[in-house]
């Protein structure tokens, strides 16, 4: 093909076509296509996974409302929005939902479950349909009204937690009810995540005979309207505006647009999570791509000497090889789109339960951004270097000094990395992750490249040639010969191995930290609502159950409604949780003695001090309070108002019970309603639960043990989700090792066999390899491991808010990984250059 190249001039894509199956042939395109793909494949898999998640939401968006617009509270909606509906001609409902104790009789064993309990009114649901069945497994229809007066439609698994049958009797609190059907579906159910517990849906008008409604009780009410679009969106302004008044707490609105259901933000959370690995999986690929493409230019160097020799032009070089790399990038784009519209199912499998199987099939959005993604990383990090062999002189041909590979161009360089960048955050789907992922990735690179710096310069002074071993000698010139190459290869092993050290973290110290944060002795049952004259009766319970050991505290609620005389509301705090602290009522206590598993770590807790209150130190953070600032609360419409004396560390890992704020006194006034708290270790007698709940039928029993359970299944399964898309990102990795280590096999084998033919052994400069590498591996392994334990007690302290210290050999056990993986990579991509004959090494290098 070259020979006739004068003659007759081929077009600049034969040359490239022909180039790019002989370079796939040849392997030298292999990295390259591989860390493409790997880089489209996870961005693909996560936006397939997220695009049918959103269309999903967005289809069933009414039904997890229940509602056009939905008035969400603690107590009931006032009755201005009823009034303002009704003049709106839009159609009304209003349910109350909250925990408490189903039992069953004594005749039939007596059990008895913790329940979601929904109390609902004629309407409902105004959205969507509610599916019922006459008994378990039967047939389904929807249902024309809501339960009767006495009657009790229930999740099919209750009948058979407690032993009942269809037509049984359903205690709750101090009314019995008649199991008439089973609900299969319910559309305002929302999430199903945080409502582990089977639903009981009763008539609105049964509520108040089961007493079950207490001072202390956590209601959550909600008010729905549905009608026409027009009317909708004016009562939706309304209730936006009235709730945004001064003076209104504890209300939200919610409509198809602002809607958040529970499932929505864990999904949300665990939808930024599956992105920010994703795009750690695209960094290290663009670092693998820009490895691999200036080794490719490299070796590439020669034959683009030999032909501007043959007259070839440099357009036309520079053309063949932008087409070369533009169809390699297709075909891997293309690749990682297809690997990645498969692997979606794979989280939509590890989530099941979380995400309807039935989600709607993804748009083209995903694979139009992948393709762009892969294009984008092959061209703006592997063609720049690959441009330079169209300025190679012929004189190269004779001259092998001249017409090496320069620095990339800093123009073409930071405009590829601009495209590259705002692809990762449009990519992303959230600005500030997409701003963190990439300014950390590259202040990690910049962290690594100046410390490699330093120690590149140290080891020299440091080598002792005339006493040292002569491999060490040789292994040390080896490393500071080429500072800067030594430098990127270190900068590059390090962002490689920062992967794969801080998934280990994830994956052992920090999860296993946290289900280790609940002591073996933790209470497993939780009690409130106990009244004021149960008090010794439920003490003596526990006792002559043979409990001991239990906290006991009394429960009041409250909403913090002005901070030093100045009113406050959910307006005045810019983040979302001080909003939603702010918004809510809290759980109240006092106790003259401070809590035993409570530190001060702020001010004094002095007991019977009046005037007082002491608050944990994490919500004073959030809310902005300090000591002495005079907090008032509306304690059921009580004002109370007391001075900050103390601020308290909660671990609420504990499992203990703890309150956000407590009066160090004995006594509250008269006027405030009080109820009890208690959290203890269940016995192990049979039956203990359900006698409890017999004699004390208005209490609320919360088996902990059962709930966490629930709750560590479904952190499996993120977690699942989560490790197999790191698997991209450790492949990644591992390219970014195997194309750091072998970037200057050219150059080793030439060295070598200079070496060789002075009459060094095969032995020593095994050594002097091995000790290169080691030492590059040991190297760039502490750095990470480094990295990954401030990235890793970042998380634990933040993100996972316990106490976590890596242990302090860590940095040293990454260092010793670091060596190992550099040596096995080295053996693998190296192994030819000892083995290469010297002659036939000499020869390519005088060619």
């Amino acid at each position: 093909m070259n020979s006739g190249a004068n003659r007759h001039p081929q077009p600049f894509w034969r040359l490239g076509w022909r180039a790019l199956l002989r370079d796939l042939r040849g392997g030298d395109l292999r990295l390259l296509v591989l860390a493409v793909t790997l880089a489209v494949a996870a961005l693909t898999s996560v936006g397939f996974f997220s695009d049918r998640l959103q269309a999903g939401l967005a289809r069933d968006a009414g039904q997890l409302l229940g509602g056009d617009v939905v008035i969400a509270s603690d107590q009931p909606a006032p009755a201005a929005y009823a009034e303002q509906a009704r003049e709106q001609g839009l159609r009304s409902s209003t349910s109350v939902t909250f925990p408490t104790m189903a039992r069953a009789g004594d005749a039939q064993g007596g059990a008895s479950k913790l329940v979601a309990l929904k109390a609902v009114d004629a309407g409902y649901p105004l959205r969507g349909k509610l599916l019922i069945a006459q008994a378990p497994g039967g047939a389904e229809s929807a249902a024309q009204a809501i339960p009767g007066r006495g009657e009790a439609w229930v999740d099919p698994a209750l009948p058979e937690a407690l032993g009942l049958r269809m037509g049984d009797q359903l205690l709750l609190g101090e009314q019995s009810f008649r199991i008439t059907r089973v609900i299969a579906i319910e559309p305002d159910r929302g999430t199903g995540f945080l409502s582990f517990s089977p639903r009981v849906m009763l008539n609105r008008a049964d509520l108040e005979a089961t007493r079950l409604v207490q001072p202390a009780s956590r209601l959550n009410w909600r008010f729905a309207v549905a009608g026409a679009d027009a009317p909708v969106k004016r009562y939706a302004a309304w209730a936006t505006e009235a709730a945004a008044r001064p003076g209104v707490h504890g209300l939200r609105v919610e409509s198809l647009e602002t809607g958040r259901p529970e499932m929505r933000q864990t999904l949300d959370r665990a939808g930024k999570f599956l992105n920010l690995v994703s795009l750690l999986a695209a960094l290290l690929s663009a670092v693998a791509v820009a490895l691999a493409a200036r080794g490719f230019a490299a070796r590439h160097l020669d034959d683009c000497a030999l032909l501007r020799v043959l007259g070839l032009s440099q357009g036309t070089i520079a053309r063949s090889y932008t087409f070369e790399f533009a169809l390699a990038g297709l075909a891997a784009s293309v690749a990682g789109v297809v690997i990645g519209f498969a692997v979606h199912y794979v989280f939509v499998a590890f989530l099941a339960g979380l995400v309807e199987s039935s989600l709607p099939p993804p748009g083209a959005w995903p694979a139009v951004l992948g393709m762009g993604m892969g294009m984008t990383l092959l061209l703006a990090f592997g063609l720049p270097p690959v441009l330079q062999l169209a300025q190679v002189p012929a004189l190269r041909v004779i001259r092998r000094d001249v017409g090496g590979l320069k620095p990339a161009s800093a123009g073409v360089l930071a405009l590829g990395v601009a495209g590259f960048a705002g692809l990762l955050v449009v990519a992303s789907r959230d600005l500030t992750l997409g701003l963190i992922a990439v300014g950390g990735f590259a202040g990690a690179v910049l962290l690594f490249a100046g410390l490699a710096w330093l120690a590149v310069k140290l080891l020299r002074r440091s080598v002792n040639e005339s006493t040292a071993p002569r491999w060490l000698v040789l292994a040390t010139r080896q490393i500071s010969a080429r500072p800067v190459y030594a430098v990127v290869q270190i900068s590059s092993l390090s962002v490689g191995l920062l992967a794969l050290v801080l998934l280990v973290l994830l994956r052992t110290d920090l999860i296993s930290s946290w289900r280790a944060a609940t002591p073996p002795d933790a209470p497993n049952r939780f009690v409130i609502n106990v009244l004021p004259d149960q008090a010794e009766a439920f003490q003596e319970a526990l006792r002559h159950a043979g409990v001991q050991q239990y906290d006991w505290y009394p429960m009041v609620r409250g909403r913090l409604v002005a901070v030093n005389g100045k009113p406050v509301g959910s307006a005045d705090y810019s983040e979302d949780r001080a909003k939603r602290l702010v918004d809510r009522e809290f759980n109240l206590s006092y106790a003259v003695d401070e809590p035993p598993h409570n530190q001060t770590v702020a001010g004094q807790w002095t007991p019977d001090e009046a005037d007082a209150i002491s608050v944990e130190d994490g919500l004073a953070k959030t809310l902005g309070l300090k000591l002495g600032d005079r907090l008032r609360f509306d304690v059921g419409g009580a004002q109370n108002e007391a001075r900050i004396t103390s601020l308290r560390k909660v671990e609420w890992g504990s499992m203990r019970a703890n309150f956000f704020a407590m009066y160090p006194v004995g006594k509250l006034p008269e006027d405030i309603a009080v109820t009890y708290l208690a959290a203890y270790r269940a016995p192990t007698l049979a039956g203990f639960d359900n006698q409890l709940v017999r004699q004390f039928p208005n209490i609320t029993s919360v088996d902990l043990g059962q709930t966490l359970a629930q709750i560590q299944r479904v952190l499996d399964q993120v977690i699942r989700a989560v490790e197999f898309l790191f698997g991209f990102t450790l492949a990644a990795g591992v390219i970014v090792l195997f194309a750091a280590v072998t970037a200057t096999r050219d150059e080793r084998a030439k060295e070598f066999a200079v070496m060789r033919a002075l009459g060094a052994s095969a032995s020593l400069l095994r050594q002097v390899q091995r000790a290169e590498l080691a030492g590059v591996g040991l190297l760039a392994g502490f750095l990470a491991s480094a990295a990954a334990v401030a990235v890793g007690w970042a998380l634990a302290r933040y993100a996972f808010d316990f106490s976590w210290t890596a242990s302090i050999w860590v940095p040293l056990q990454g260092a010793v990984a670091g060596a190992l993986l550099a040596l096995a990579a080295g053996w693998w991509g190296l192994r030819d250059v000892l083995r290469r004959p010297v002659v036939e090494t000499l020869r390519r290098a005088a060619e």
